[in-house]
């Protein structure tokens, strides 16, 4: 029998900690031994979670406490809000424990950049440059073996799942990127927020932080790596009344004739994403919706081309706490 990995979960109360301990509890080779929080500390898991008694007996709450975790951990997960993790996890790293940080304070490499979108200071030099960006189907390779894996964001999973392979076969023109960005309220997280109260929500559609969403310079980031050369994208996100899932309806200008019909694009992205079981390419007039993936860490997509307007609308849906959080976490996990 394979040994198994201790892990620990710093950030466990969060709707991404608590969806990691969920799907951490079926692993075959991982056990749960810490539940760690900063502002639950002491207190019992089902105290917030009562779903999770006799499932998870690791009694209270750890609090954030870097050589503890050493002792009971062989990997971390680090699921806090950005500018937290970007303190902790280089602390952590000292120890010598894996990590995978589902925050955003690893995912852009330069520190001025990071500190633009996301408002915090930027962690140390030397942990930016350790990070692997852990977009699995992507950089699975860079994943194999790492001991610090930065987690990739929801809608740049989606996004950048839905684009990788038509900027890397050069079959948009990347100028023209438009990508429209559609999530569930359990994106924002289980603090109190005026915009997430049901009544704020319910019957309810509107954008949010348009042109200044920090996963922008994410994507762009992949897109550029991709296409060897920096190009802007348009990106918009929208808060809808559901709970779970992200849909990316994306548009680009055709650049390449043999990309005018949909069987090309279904052809293109099969081939490229073989022998990677997580995401589905849909068949042709097949569109995917959020429902379809609930739950799941599958990404599915599906294309529609106008040969009137020389543009594809590419359509990418997740689950943003499985495969957008803590289910490509895990995949991280199982490559390192």
């Amino acid at each position: 029998m394979k040994e198994q990995i201790r892990a620990a979960i710093v950030g466990s109360t969060g709707y991404g900690g608590v969806e990691l301990i969920r799907l951490l509890l079926g692993h075959p080779r991982v056990r749960i031994t810490s539940v760690i929080s900063s502002s639950n500390a002491g207190e019992p898991l089902t105290a917030l979670y009562p779903h999770l008694a006799e499932l998870l007996p690791v009694g209270a709450l750890d609090a954030v406490d870097p050589s503890a975790i050493r002792e009971k951990a062989d990997v971390v997960f680090t699921a806090t809000p950005s500018g937290v993790s970007g303190k902790l996890v280089p602390q952590l790293l000292e120890t010598g424990v894996r990590v995978i940080d589902l925050s955003g304070d690893f995912r852009l490499k330069d520190r001025a950049l990071y500190e633009k979108w996301y408002k915090h200071e930027a962690p140390p030099q030397e942990a930016l440059d350790r990070a692997v960006y852990g977009l699995a189907e992507v950089y699975g390779e860079a994943v194999r073996g790492a001991s610090f894996v930065s987690n990739p964001g929801c809608f740049a999973t989606a996004a950048a799942l839905g684009l990788v392979p038509a900027v890397d076969a050069g079959a948009v023109d990347r100028g023209t990127i438009v990508i429209d960005g559609k999530t569930g309220i359990s994106g924002a997280g289980r603090g109190l927020k005026l915009d997430s109260h049901f009544s704020e929500i319910n019957e309810n559609v509107k954008a949010y932080r348009v042109n200044k969403h920090q996963h922008i310079p994410e994507i762009e980031m992949v897109l550029n790596d991709k296409a060897g050369a920096p190009a802007p994208i348009t990106f918009t996100t929208h808060l809808v009344p559901m709970t779970r899932g992200i849909l990316c309806t994306m548009y680009a200008s055709v650049a390449d004739d043999r990309y005018l019909s949909e069987d090309a694009w279904i052809e293109l992205y099969r081939s490229y994403y073989a022998g990677r079981p997580f995401v589905r390419i849909r068949g042709k007039g097949e569109w995917p919706a959020t429902k379809e993936v609930w739950g799941s860490n599958y990404c599915d997509i599906g294309f529609a081309v106008d040969p009137r307007t020389r543009r594809v609308t590419i359509l990418s849906v997740i689950d943003n706490l499985v495969k957008g959080a803590s289910g490509q976490a895990i995949q991280n996990l199982n490559l390192m």
